[in-house]
């Protein structure tokens, strides 16, 4: 039964971090409204901060789906998602913005769980840790 805890831990990751390859992925086809949705909540150097959070988005997920570096990836989410959260998620008068705060502050927790728990069996991770035993 091994295999089967690596397996959920596995599709347990990427389902975690697909959210962020497409958002990242989807900041980069709208690069200019991202970045003027950005400037509204009055975020200065929004092109910066922008190619910032598509490098964060992209690497991490990566980084997580393939299990390599995985506890990295997910310290780079986190790290992320707390001031995303926190600029754009807290006018809890608009049911939706509360729905997207509660949303990150769960995938604060998966991040959290990967932080301890590492990539599992079925990672990179894993892999190349064995390697070097021998």
């Amino acid at each position: 039964m091994e295999w089967l805890k690596a397996l959920i831990t596995l599709i347990g990751r990427i389902l975690l971090v697909l959210i962020f390859l497409e958002s990242g992925i989807g900041k980069i086809g709208n690069f200019e409204g991202t970045a003027q949705y950005m400037a509204k909540f009055g975020m200065p150097y929004t092109n910066f901060f922008l190619v910032g959070a598509i490098f964060f988005e992209l690497v991490s997920s990566i980084t997580v789906i393939l299990g390599y570096f995985t506890r990295f990836g997910a310290l780079l989410l986190m790290i992320f998602l707390i001031p995303t959260t926190l600029i754009f998620h807290t006018h809890f008068a608009d049911p939706m913005q509360k729905i997207h705060f509660m949303k990150n502050v769960s995938m604060f927790g998966g991040c959290l769980i990967l932080l301890a728990a590492g990539a599992g069996r079925f990672s990179l991770d894993y892999l190349l840790r064995e390697r070097k035993k021998g």
